[in-house]
C-alpha cells in the first residue's frame, strides 16, 4: 500500500523534469520555431531552378542573385526549408509527410547540359 501511495510522487517528479512548450508548439528554450542546419553556396543548379516568379520590380534579386542557401528546419512540423539569401525563394520538403508537390525540383537545364555548354564554350574559344 505504501508503494502505492509513492507512485503517483514520482509520477510528478518526473513530469517536473519535462520542456515547457510555448503556444506555438516550440520548446521555449531553444530559441524559436526554426532552427539552423547551416548555409551552403548557391551551385548552379540553383540558379537554374523553376518555379520562382520573376520579381515586378527590376531592382529586385533574382535566383542568379543568389550567392548562399540559407536551410532551416520547422521544429513544429519537421519541414525543411532552402531559401536563397538575396532571393528569398525557398524550396521545402517535409520527409515526415512525403515529397512536397514541388519535389523533385523542377530545373532549366540540368547539371550534364550545363556541364556540356561550358565545356562547349571553352573549345569554342581556344
Amino acid at each position: 500500500m505504501r508503494a502505492a501511495a509513492q507512485l503517483p510522487i514520482a509520477l510528478l517528479v518526473g513530469l517536473a523534469g519535462c520542456s515547457k512548450f510555448d503556444a506555438a508548439g516550440t520548446d521555449a528554450g531553444d530559441g524559436g520555431r526554426y532552427g539552423g542546419i547551416g548555409t551552403y553556396a548557391a551551385d548552379g543548379l540553383w540558379k537554374h531552378l523553376k518555379g520562382a516568379p520573376e520579381p515586378k520590380d527590376a531592382d529586385a534579386a533574382r535566383l542568379k542573385d543568389d550567392s548562399q542557401i540559407i536551410v532551416v528546419v520547422d521544429r513544429q512540423t519537421g519541414e525543411v526549408r532552402q531559401c536563397g539569401n538575396n532571393s528569398g525563394y525557398c524550396v521545402a520538403m517535409n520527409p515526415w509527410k512525403g515529397a512536397a508537390p514541388a519535389q523533385p525540383a523542377k530545373l532549366n537545364a540540368h547539371a550534364d547540359e550545363i556541364d556540356k555548354a561550358v565545356n562547349e564554350a571553352v573549345n569554342a574559344s581556344h
